[in-house]
């Protein structure tokens, strides 16, 4: 299920779900990262470059999985 990001807290959470993914599997799974995307696509840049700058930060190995979805290029 996609949802919005209003708060900065909304993306320090999908932030933590994908780093505790890539410490589990090394790698994300395709639910979670349609759901991120589905987010992208619907949340205020804003937040989207927020997610992105944290991302870079916490769990840049997931960079990939995003790159071109809203803010990364």
């Amino acid at each position: 299920m996609a949802y919005r990001w209003f708060k900065k807290v909304d993306v320090d959470e999908a932030i933590v779900v994908i780093m505790n993914s890539l410490d589990e599997q090394d790698e994300l799974p395709q639910w979670l990262v349609r759901t991120i995307q589905a987010s992208i696509e619907d949340s205020d840049p804003a937040m989207v470059k927020y997610f992105y700058e944290e991302l870079g930060k916490y769990a840049p190995k997931a960079m990939i999985s995003f790159e071109g979805r809203g803010g990364a290029d």
